[in-house]
C-alpha cells in the first residue's frame, strides 16, 4: 500500500515540473522569453550581490580589526553602502519587470480562458458544473503567480547555489565539507517533500471542487431552497463536504508543515555543525574568525531558498494541477470559428435527415431517426411529454447539439459548416429559461447587436409586447435588470428574452415554451405578433399552450424521442391516439409544406 502511494506521488511530483514544458505553456511563455531573461539577468547581479556583505565582514575581522585598519574600514563601508543601495535598484528592477511579465501573462491567459469557452460546443459546457469553470480562473491565477511570483523568484535564487558553494570553497574550505553534506541533505528533503505533498494537494483539491459545486447549487437555486425550507438539508449536506475538505487540508497540512519544520531544525543543526567545525580549524590555524562568520552568512544565503523550497510544494503542485485542468480544456475540440464562404440569408427551410442525438455515448438515444421537412413560413408548434425531446430537437435545429447521426439543413445547407455566429444571425431563440444579463434592458435585447439603434430596439420590444411596459418602469429601458434578470417580473424577463430573439430580424424564430410567464392578454398578444412574422419568417414553438398550439399551421407531435404524427392542428387531434396504443417503431419523414389555405403536412415513406 506504501509502495503504491509513494509511486502515485512520485508521479504527482514528476508531472509539477512537466507542468512548465506543456505545450500550452510553452506558447505562452515564447513571447515573455524576453522578459524572463532580463529577470534571469537581473537576479544574477542580485545574487552576486549578496557575497559583498559576507565578504565586508570577512575583511573587517581579519583587516580592521587584527590590524587597527580605520582608513580601511571607511572605505569598506561607503562600498558597502553603495552596494546595498545597487541591490536595492536591482530588486526594484526585477519587481518591475516580473510585475510587466504577471500583466501580460494574466491577459494571455484569461483571454485565452475566455475565448476557448465561447468557442466550445454547448455540450462540453453542459458536461461540467458551473463551479468548474469558475474555477478555471483562479487556475488562470495561480499560473500568472507562479511564472511571475515570488516562487519565479526562487526558481532563479535556486538557480545560483552553486555560486555560493564554491565562495565558501574558496574562503573557508574547512566547512564547506559540511555545507556539501547539509546542502544534499536540503535536496533530499524537498524531493521527498514534493513526493507526498503533491499527493496530499490532489487530494484536497478533489474535495474542495465538490464543496464548491455546492455552494453554486446552492446559489443558482436559491429561491427553490427558500421556498421549500431546504436552508437545513443543503446544511446538512454543506457541513458534510466542508468536514471533507477541511479534513484534506489538515492532512496536506500535517505533511507540509512536517517537512518545513524538519527543513528548519536542518538549519539549525546546520549551523551548529559548521560553527563546531569551524571553531576546530581556527584552533589548527587552518581558518580565520572572519573567514567562519562569512562561510556561516552564505551558508544562510544558500539554504533559505531551499528551505522555502521545502514549503512551496504545494504551490508547485497546485500550479500542475492547474495547467493540466487549462490545458484539458484548451484541447478540447471547438466550434467552427468562421464559414468558409458567407452564405446569403436563408428562406427558412428546416430539413432533418434521419437525426439521432444522444447526450452520452453508452446512453440511449434522447431523439432517434428524426426525419422532417419543414417548408420557409408559417407556425409549427413542437408537443409531447415531458423527456420526450422536444428542448433537444429545437437545440439541434439551432445548431447548440451536434447529431451523433444524420444531419440538419437549412435551404438544403448542412448547418455543421456555419459558424455559431452565422447561425445566431438566422436564427432567433428563446430558451425555457429566460436567463438576463446584468445590465439595462437596452443592453439585454442589443447583446447580440452592439450596433443596433433606438429604432431597431423599439420595434424588436413591441414586437415581443414589451415596449409599453419597459415604458411605463420609472427608468425605462435604462433599468438595471439584476443578476439574471432577478429585479424584474417573470412575465417581463420573457418579453424581454422574446425582444432580444428577435432582433436582426432572423427568417428562423425557435421558442420554448414562450408563454409559460405570460398572463392569457399577453399570450393573446404575443400570438397576434408571431402570426404576423409567419407571413415570412419560419416559427417553431415548442408549447403546451392551447391558444398558441390553435393559431400554429402545423403541429408536430413527439414521442419517446420520435416524431409520432405531424400536420394541421384539426388533422392531428382528430387523429389523437387512444390509451395504450404505442408509437410505430420506425417514423416516416414528415414533410411540412405550404398549400393555398395555409400549410399541410404529407407523409413520404
Amino acid at each position: 500500500m506504501q509502495n503504491a502511494a509513494e509511486t502515485s506521488a512520485e508521479k504527482s511530483a514528476g508531472a509539477a515540473a512537466g507542468a512548465l514544458f506543456a505545450p500550452w505553456v510553452r506558447e505562452l511563455t515564447q513571447p515573455l522569453l524576453p522578459l524572463f531573461k532580463e529577470v534571469l539577468t537581473v537576479s544574477f547581479f542580485v545574487n552576486l550581490l549578496a557575497i559583498a556583505v559576507p565578504v565586508f565582514v570577512l575583511q573587517v575581522y581579519d583587516r580592521v580589526i587584527f590590524h587597527a585598519g580605520l582608513s580601511t574600514l571607511q572605505g569598506l563601508v561607503i562600498g558597502i553602502f553603495a552596494v546595498v543601495a545597487f541591490d536595492f535598484f536591482l530588486r526594484r528592477t526585477r519587481a518591475r519587470i516580473l510585475q510587466a511579465a504577471a500583466l501580460r501573462i494574466d491577459v494571455a491567459v484569461s483571454r485565452r480562458l475566455v475565448d476557448k469557452i465561447t468557442a466550445l460546443p454547448l455540450r462540453s459546457l453542459e458536461a461540467k458544473p458551473a463551479s468548474y469553470w469558475q474555477m478555471l480562473f483562479r487556475d488562470a491565477e495561480l499560473v500568472r503567480n507562479m511564472l511571475s511570483g515570488p516562487t519565479a523568484v526562487l526558481a532563479t535564487d535556486l538557480a545560483f547555489a552553486l555560486v555560493f558553494l564554491v565562495i565558501v570553497a574558496v574562503i573557508a574550505l574547512p566547512v564547506f565539507w559540511v555545507l556539501i553534506l547539509v546542502f544534499a541533505a536540503f535536496i533530499g528533503l524537498a524531493w521527498h517533500a514534493g513526493k507526498f505533498v503533491a499527493d496530499a494537494t490532489d487530494q484536497e483539491k478533489t474535495k474542495t471542487i465538490a464543496r464548491d459545486a455546492l455552494v453554486s447549487e446552492m446559489i443558482s437555486g436559491r429561491t427553490t431552497i427558500k421556498a421549500l425550507a431546504l436552508g437545513e438539508r443543503m446544511r446538512e449536506q454543506w457541513e458534510e463536504r466542508q468536514e471533507s475538505s477541511i479534513i484534506g487540508s489538515a492532512a496536506r497540512g500535517v505533511q507540509s508543515d512536517r517537512y518545513v519544520t524538519l527543513a528548519q531544525s536542518m538549519t539549525l543543526i546546520a549551523t551548529i555543525l559548521m560553527t563546531t567545525v569551524g571553531a576546530l580549524a581556527i584552533l589548527d590555524q587552518k581558518l580565520t574568525i572572519g573567514g567562519l562568520i562569512a562561510a556561516n552568512m552564505l551558508s544562510s544565503r544558500l539554504l533559505a531558498p531551499l528551505n522555502q523550497l521545502v514549503g512551496a510544494w504545494r504551490s508547485y503542485a497546485s500550479f500542475r494541477q492547474a495547467v493540466e485542468r487549462l490545458g484539458t480544456v484548451f484541447a478540447e475540440p471547438e466550434e467552427i470559428a468562421a464559414t468558409a464562404v458567407q452564405m446569403a440569408r436563408p428562406a427558412g427551410r428546416i430539413t432533418l435527415d434521419n437525426v439521432t442525438f444522444r447526450y452520452a455515448l453508452d446512453a440511449s438515444p434522447a431523439v432517434e431517426g428524426l426525419k422532417l421537412d419543414i417548408a420557409a413560413g408559417g407556425m409549427v408548434a413542437i408537443m409531447g411529454p415531458n423527456g420526450c425531446g422536444k428542448t433537444t430537437l429545437a437545440k439541434l435545429i439551432l445548431g447548440l447539439y451536434k447529431p451523433n447521426e444524420g444531419h440538419v439543413f437549412v435551404d438544403g445547407a448542412d448547418i455543421s459548416q456555419f459558424a455559431r455566429r452565422d447561425l445566431a444571425r438566422w436564427m432567433g431563440y428563446v430558451p425555457q429559461e429566460c436567463t438576463l444579463f446584468a445590465g439595462t434592458i437596452r443592453d439585454n435585447i442589443a447583446c447580440g447587436h452592439p450596433d443596433a439603434t433606438d429604432a431597431d430596439i423599439i420595434q424588436a420590444a413591441t414586437l415581443a409586447r414589451a415596449h409599453s411596459l419597459v415604458t411605463s418602469l420609472p427608468k425605462g429601458y435604462g433599468i438595471p435588470v439584476g443578476e439574471g434578470g432577478a429585479q424584474l417580473p417573470g412575465g417581463l424577463r420573457q418579453r424581454i428574452a422574446i425582444a432580444r430573439a428577435l432582433m436582426g430580424d432572423p427568417p428562423i424564430l425557435v421558442m420554448d415554451e414562450p408563454t409559460s410567464s405570460l398572463d392569457r392578454v399577453a399570450e393573446e398578444e404575443l400570438r397576434t405578433s408571431l402570426l404576423g412574422l409567419a407571413r415570412d419568417h419560419t416559427i417553431l414553438l415548442v408549447t403546451h399552450s392551447p391558444m398558441i398550439v390553435q393559431a400554429c399551421h402545423n403541429v408536430v407531435i413527439m414521442e419517446r424521442g420520435r416524431i409520432k404524427m405531424a400536420g394541421p392542428p384539426q388533422k392531428i387531434f382528430a387523429a389523437a391516439p387512444r390509451v395504450g396504443e404505442t408509437t410505430p417503431t420506425s417514423a416516416p419523414v414528415m414533410r411540412i409544406v405550404p398549400t393555398g389555405e395555409g400549410v399541410a403536412a404529407k407523409e413520404h415513406s
